[in-house]
């Protein structure tokens, strides 16, 4: 893997990386390809493709997602996160906020905490359980819910919902062309606040970010009749 092809992607994106965040983001991926040899993560084996497909594209949302969370430390869930993209690099990023993986799969989950012990990221929790069953536990408790290719968006709109704060927002990462998937989207339901293009440096793929609040209902209160 070429440090210099991931620190000039970073640069176009307009992100800097410190020598730590490098040698992390190397380090996450390098453990990756170590894993994929038994527990098959991913099907992306190549050491550039790894770079621009993994570490570019998770990073590339960032600049964002900072723009729409405002708060120091801030409360993100990734849900159905698999060998830990977007979550880990946006972790090894911003280690101020805070991440909650949550993947089903056991062999998944061993190596997400792996590499949250591998790097020392304090900022990370994992959780080894169905994302309908961790709703119930962590219910409202996050400032944004996150994801990549996990499913369809409608889907995913309806299993990030019990997590969110009143004020919480749901970052979804998708092809340039979902178009299809929006038109799934209940809009009495849920508000579009940003649809953004994401450029991924030295790659044709098109990605959008999509930014989604759900639409909160106002209590009805009752009338009060005057008597004359």
């Amino acid at each position: 893997m070429s440090a210099s092809l991931l620190a000039l992607g970073a640069q176009e994106l307009g992100l800097e990386l410190s020598p730590e965040n490098l040698t992390n983001l190397e380090l996450f991926m390098h453990e990756m390809a170590r894993w994929n040899q038994v527990h098959n993560l991913t099907a992306i084996e190549d050491g550039g493709d790894s770079v621009r497909l993994h570490l570019i594209d998770s990073i590339a949302i960032l600049p964002i997602m900072r723009q729409f969370l405002k708060g120091a430390t801030p409360k993100i869930a990734d849900l159905g996160s698999g060998g830990g993209l977007p979550a880990v690099p946006i972790a090894i990023l911003q280690p101020y906020w805070q991440l909650t993986l949550i993947e089903a799969i056991r062999k998944k989950t061993a190596f997400l905490q792996h590499v949250r012990g591998r790097l020392k990221l304090q900022n990370i929790e994992v959780l080894s359980a169905r994302v309908e069953n961790a709703a119930m536990q962590h219910s409202g408790q996050f400032d944004g819910v996150i994801s990549r290719a996990f499913t369809n968006l409608a889907r995913f709109l309806d299993l990030s919902l019990p997590f969110l704060k009143p004020d919480g927002l749901v970052f979804a990462m998708k092809a340039r062309r979902a178009d299809e998937e929006l038109e799934d989207v209940c809009m009495d339901r849920w508000r579009l606040v940003a649809d953004e293009p994401v450029y991924i440096p030295n790659l044709a793929a098109e990605r959008r970010l999509l930014v989604f609040a759900p639409v909160r209902k106002s209590p009805s209160h009752p009338i009060s009749k005057t008597t004359s």
